[in-house]
């Protein structure tokens, strides 16, 4: 039995390489645009993880008068502050912001149906 004891490395992680990569990857910020259904046809567009050196508010009421929609900026605990458009803004939303240059189009996610 000792001899197998000494045989097998004890010290060797064979997920050392791919907590390596994840922990480079898991460090970039992306801002998320999501849609959420609300009743019937409406829905809701939330863009969140955008700088917080970035001025909320100037930034929504240029989407609101871009896109003919309304808006609201909310303080949530656990995300920081969101910014919520009516209808589905997805598209719209990370082309301005894109074009805007206040974010990357790499570290846009959208996500919805």
């Amino acid at each position: 039995m000792s001899e197998f004891d000494n045989a097998i490395p004890t010290a060797f992680d064979p997920f050392a390489e791919a907590n390596a990569e994840d922990s480079g990857a898991g460090t970039k910020d992306y801002v998320h645009v999501r849609v959420q259904q609300r009743n019937g046809r409406k829905s809701l567009t939330t863009v969140q993880g955008l700088k917080k050196e970035y001025s909320y508010n100037k930034i929504l009421k240029d989407l609101k008068k871009e896109f003919c929609c309304n808006g609201t900026v909310v303080q949530d605990p656990e995300l920081g502050q969101v910014i919520q458009l009516q209808g589905d803004q997805r598209k719209n939303v990370s082309t301005f912001l894109v074009q805007a240059g206040i974010v990357k189009k790499e570290s846009i996610k959208i996500h919805g149906f």
